[in-house]
């Protein structure tokens, strides 16, 4: 039985989320409870909104979550373009996860019904 782990959307929502954690590592601490919380908390909304709709299963339901999973994609793009502005992060560190950020975003619309 497949699930919502064999979708490629999912896992490269997942590989977002994981590069995520590893590159706020790095981020100045005083920005730890506001950026660096903002943008963890945007990546991990993104794989478990297409996880959710998934296992509710219905088509609607499914093509909902998928909808809603653009929003903090969305989010999270527009914060690390911030991280690079305010210099925490360069753009040669976030140049794949940004990258993945653009692949997702395909993947979510080729499963959006």
């Amino acid at each position: 039985m497949a699930g919502y782990r064999d979708l490629l959307v999912w896992q490269s929502a997942m590989k977002i989320a994981e590069d995520v954690y590893l590159l706020t590592e790095s981020l100045p601490k005083h920005a730890m409870f506001s950026l660096t919380n903002q943008v963890r908390r945007a990546a991990i909304s993104i794989p478990s909104n297409i996880a959710e709709g998934y296992a509710r299963n219905p088509a609607k339901e499914f093509n909902h979550f998928l909808g809603v999973a653009f929003g903090p994609l969305a989010e999270l793009k527009t914060q690390l373009l911030l991280a690079i502005r305010l210099r925490y992060l360069t753009a040669t560190q976030l140049s794949d996860v940004l990258k993945n950020t653009d692949e997702t975003a395909k993947g979510l619309k080729s499963h959006w019904l």
